[in-house]
């Protein structure tokens, strides 16, 4: 009887509130749309233009070209999380931030089924507002699902993560296939037609979400969030003013050293850093603060793993298409796209696997926290680059290079993605103050977006120093920043002030 008097929206299913499948399912058709797309850009790019690649007619850029823009693409995708983190705090809430990314992501795939050159930029420029409202807005609904506390929000993040990893797998598996058959833009339709599954289920399933992300105006002053209120503060304030203006000067000069795109970004990271440090001046106890200053070198680790661990987009990409033997014991040759799906695959294999793991060792009292998993995450996809040294060693003997050392670094990059990546959206809803935390969300996958940029530059320098070169400086330096992380881990576990503690007795 008491199943039947509840709402919709206290329904649980396998333990986790039915919301959470909801944006579960919304989060896997966006993302099969996003890998998808991915998985196929730079090769489209760097595929001839004269109609010689079987899959159509390409762009005919050069691989530096290609990744000059890919780094571009897949960092604003992410840094755009900001104005979407922004605008979902003080305008509409989350909730319809979410679909209207959806749907500006509908347009951006429709309008790259088209084989005009201004149809592949401005579809490109569609998916990227489109994700910036979407994707942290949604993330931040999944932590609004759990009251604070609650020992199932990691589990329910690490659910909505194999989601997300249930979309790239797809994604991978499939697109390369049909752009095999019909074609690149085909490749491109098919994203937008399940961008357009993922619209309807989130509107379907509005009724499982009734209590999350909407824009609540509060009657308190003080919990009203005003950025135009903390800039003005800048001005009073000389420490914080001074860093900005030098920032600021330091962008002018990369503008007129370098080209208006680096100017631009580094203008825009300006602005957010002065955000920022007003944000911490204006937080009301020193608890609040240290908590803020640890989630903000906790991005740090996510800015170096991503632009590691996005070379399997960019430099890998490429490399699995020109160097690795891609024939299959004689029986055929796989696309290169499907070598993507081993990281997604191996996330929906071992999520649950890795996410007990670090449970148990919780309920052992040993060393668990958000900070330690996340370092070690580092120094596990770091040793994936070791297997990537073997191949570029390999081709340099032969000429060609195995699968199998694609297939174990894909392997290592994973284990390491999840120590770090649901860790890290669970960590930010636990320490980012409640009003900020679409904001805070935002500038994590701002952190995803510069990481990616830096992949970008690292895959394009390839050309000047060679894959072995880069593959193992990757390795040397991923697994050094990670170990001086577990180092300090003891004075930044201080900082948190016991976030993560209630969970532990909750576990007992």
């Amino acid at each position: 009887m008491a199943e039947k008097i509840l709402e919709p929206y206290q329904k649980e299913l396998f333990g986790q509130p039915v919301g959470l499948y909801i944006l579960f399912l919304t989060e896997m058709w966006e993302r099969f749309s996003y890998y998808g797309m991915r998985a196929i850009l730079v090769l489209y790019m760097a595929a001839s233009a004269l109609g010689e690649d079987p899959r159509g007619v390409g762009l005919g850029w050069t691989s530096k070209e290609a990744l000059a823009l890919y780094g571009w693409y897949t960092m604003l995708v992410y840094i755009m999380s900001i104005p979407g983190g922004m605008i979902a705090d003080k305008l509409i809430g989350q909730k319809k931030s979410v679909l209207y990314g959806a749907i500006i992501l509908c347009m951006g795939h429709a309008v790259l089924v088209l084989k005009d050159t201004w149809a592949f930029y401005t579809g490109l420029g569609l998916v990227i507002l489109g994700v910036g409202l979407l994707k942290p807005n949604i993330s931040t609904m999944v932590g609004g699902l759990y009251q604070e506390g609650d020992i199932r929000r990691d589990k329910g993040f690490s659910i909505f993560y194999i989601g997300i990893n249930l979309g790239s797998f797809l994604a991978t598996m499939v697109v390369g296939a049909v752009v095999a058959k019909w074609g690149w833009h085909a490749g491109f339709g098919l994203a937008g037609v399940v961008m357009l599954i993922g619209l309807v289920n989130y509107v379907a399933g509005q009724k499982y979400l009734v209590k999350v992300g909407n824009h609540v105006v509060s009657d308190n002053e003080t919990d009203e969030v005003s950025y135009g209120k903390l800039y003005s503060k800048l001005f009073k304030s000389p420490k914080q003013l001074v860093i900005s203006v030098i920032l600021l000067a330091l962008s002018l000069y990369g503008w007129y050293t370098m080209d208006w795109g680096y100017g631009l970004l580094f203008l825009f990271l300006t602005t957010i850093t002065a955000l920022l440090m007003m944000i911490y001046k204006d937080l009301e106890t020193q608890v609040y603060k240290d908590r803020f200053v640890v989630l903000l070198l906790s991005f740090i680790m996510v800015i170096i793993f991503w632009g590691a661990f996005e070379q399997a987009g960019g430099l890998m990409n490429l490399y699995t298409d020109t160097k690795t033997d891609r024939n299959f014991f004689g029986l055929f040759v796989i696309p290169t796209s499907m070598f993507q799906s081993l990281n997604a695959g191996f996330i929906i294999l071992f999520a649950a696997g890795v996410a007990n793991f670090w449970a148990s060792r919780k309920l052992k009292s040993k060393e668990a926290s958000s900070l330690f998993k996340m370092a070690t995450g580092i120094i596990i996809m770091g040793f994936g680059f070791l297997f990537m040294v073997f191949a570029a060693m390999e081709f340099e003997k032969s000429g060609t290079s195995s699968m199998i050392w694609l297939v174990l670094a894909y392997f290592f990059h994973t284990m390491g993605e999840l120590c770090i990546s649901p860790v890290a959206l669970s960590f930010i809803t636990k320490l980012a103050p409640v009003k900020y935390a679409s904001l805070m969300m935002g500038v994590y996958f701002a952190a995803t977006g510069l990481g990616n940029k830096v992949a970008g530059i690292i895959g394009e320098s390839a050309s000047d120093f060679g894959e072995y070169s880069i593959f193992s400086g990757i390795l040397i330096f991923t697994i050094i920043v990670g170990t001086l992380f577990i180092l300090l881990l003891k004075p930044l576990k201080r900082l948190t002030h016991g976030a993560e503690d209630n969970e532990h007795e909750m576990a007992h």
